[in-house]
């Protein structure tokens, strides 16, 4: 406790002087004040320097104010509120006034005449204590800011913002300058940034770090701690009055996964206990990457499989001009199972669209067996409604807990007409030249419930009419109602220039950044 600051408030000098003297014997320093109101301008005057006394000693009988007042308002003081008081008096002796001290906050109430070495004792225990409390409170404050850092890594939709992410956890954690790096699986080195005005190191940094990293994760797992000396570790990631030896922790979670970094300067010491919570937080971003890296991956295969199967250009069917567009979500979200179709018929040009419920693999997987059973199914039969029928028995028995919505049209290239059948589908929508754009009224059931389908709704596309058929990633945005996204894309469809593929690329445009997958297909008959 040697060092420690005591504030000795007394009215009586001699009193003063021999309180201050015991105190000093035992290494604190002493701050005498003669009355509350000097007390109270002392705290003032050292708060605003951020030197407040360690523990206060003050006498119950103040001239100006008790001791038990002078407590009690040092205590309503968020920032005084932790320093403990204890009080002393050679007059008021009953359990009641000891009672009164301690309810205004005190830890301790002396009676005079007291032995010096109970007073060393009982200031020696109110400043354990007090000690004691600011370093539980500091430690749950960083389990708070760890579980926080923990929080956002792992809702991070890139290795960008889970970099992003880390950095901002290890500098709250540690109380300075910090910033996290992962690698991909490509070997690009993702940096941390707090803000847009952060380091930046240049690409001979970047490429020189990411080495020694590989290097030093060479077949380890777990987290581990290192010193990078100057030489090794390339200048660029802190401000220039940092550069110099760099404190590495590195972690991965399996001996397949690139490794991810924190890093601090080592000119800075850094506390034990901050130190094991970063450890943690490496541990926490490096099973967080791992997720991304697995992600992205599945994500690149049923991408694939999605272009596989649904090429930007449909063969030409005799007696209309097709365009068909699919646009996958941003790299962050996951794949969808949206597709479209458009196969020639004896009885006409069939055209559909459809969206497999749920983002995953799985998702993808259902939907290149619905588009395969649709092209089979329609072989030897076009009914939109009994084609939907057959689909709905498909998913029953082979994926009963998959669902799923489909538009499908069977179009007379001759004449124009439209036999339309809807599985919880968005309504398709006929594009005129002469009357704007109207839904066809036209739904049913999704497919995978087994519930009854109605029949076929008529409908008919004059010369120069286009069909256009989308999925609802095209047009669905939180918080917006659906009524008026459709709203929306009716009067976008009918300021469109003519054409199907300006029809569809116009639409694209109109709704911009999209939160899921989307197909478009778009039909115009080329002959009346």
């Amino acid at each position: 406790m040697d060092g420690t600051t005591v504030l000795v408030v007394d009215d009586t000098d001699a009193n003063r002087y021999a309180m201050g003297a015991v105190l000093r014997r035992a290494g604190h320093l002493v701050i005498p004040a003669a009355t509350a109101g000097d007390a109270l301008v002392e705290l003032d005057m050292r708060l605003k320097a951020g030197a407040l006394p360690d523990a206060a000693l003050v006498d119950v009988g103040l001239p100006d104010m008790t001791g038990f007042e002078l407590c009690r308002r040092m205590k309503q003081l968020p920032v005084v509120a932790t320093m403990p008081v204890v009080h002393f008096s050679a007059t008021a002796l009953t359990p009641h006034d000891r009672t009164r001290g301690l309810d205004a906050g005190a830890e301790a109430y002396l009676t005079v005449p007291v032995e010096p070495e109970e007073i060393q004792a009982v200031m020696r225990a109110a400043l354990r204590g007090a000690r004691s409390r600011h370093d539980a409170e500091a430690q749950a404050e960083r389990m708070a800011q760890l579980a926080a850092a923990t929080m956002e890594v792992h809702t991070a939709r890139s290795l960008k913002e889970l970099a992003d992410a880390a950095t901002a956890g290890a500098a709250r954690l540690v109380g300075g300058p910090a910033v996290a790096l992962a690698l991909d699986a490509g070997g690009e080195l993702h940096v941390g940034r707090t803000g847009p005005h952060g380091p930046c190191p240049d690409d001979s940094a970047r490429t020189a770090a990411a080495r020694l990293l590989r290097r030093a994760m060479s077949a380890r797992t777990g987290v581990h701690s290192l010193v990078a000396p100057a030489p090794l570790w390339p200048t660029g990631f802190f401000r220039r009055g940092l550069a110099g030896d760099a404190r590495l922790l590195l972690a991965r979670s399996r001996d397949d996964q690139p490794p991810v970094c924190l890093v601090t300067p080592a000119c800075r010491r850094t506390d034990p206990d901050a130190v094991l919570l970063l450890t943690q937080l490496a541990h926490a971003t490096a099973l967080a990457a791992e997720s991304l890296r697995t992600s992205a991956e599945e994500r690149h295969i049923a991408l694939t499989l999605q272009h596989s199967f649904l090429p930007q250009q449909l063969p030409g069917i005799p007696g209309a001009e097709i365009a068909v567009r699919y646009v996958p979500a941003s790299t962050q979200a996951e794949i969808g199972g949206d597709f479209y179709a458009a196969l020639p018929t004896p009885h006409g040009i069939l055209v559909g669209v459809g969206d497999v419920v749920g983002h995953s693999l799985d998702a993808a997987t259902v939907m290149v067996e619905l588009r395969h059973a649709l092209r089979a199914y329609a072989t030897d039969e076009s009914d939109p409604a009994v084609l939907l029928h057959r689909l709905d028995r498909m998913l029953q028995r082979y994926h009963p807990e998959a669902t799923a919505t489909v538009c499908l049209a069977l179009i007379d290239s001759e004449g124009g007409g439209l036999r339309i059948a809807n599985a919880g589908h968005i309504r398709p929508l006929v594009v005129s030249a002469e009357s704007g754009a109207s839904y066809v009224q036209t739904s049913g059931p999704l497919l995978g419930l087994g519930l009854d389908r109605p029949g076929p709704t008529q409908a008919q596309l004059a010369p120069g009419d286009r069909l256009l058929l989308v999925t609802d990633g095209l047009i669905e945005t939180r918080g917006t109602d659906i009524t008026v996204s459709l709203e929306r894309l009716r009067h976008a469809a009918a300021q469109a220039p003519p054409g199907v593929s300006p029809l569809c690329d116009t639409l694209l445009e109109c709704f911009g950044t999209r939160e899921d997958d989307v197909a478009l297909l778009a039909l115009q008959l080329t002959r009346a």
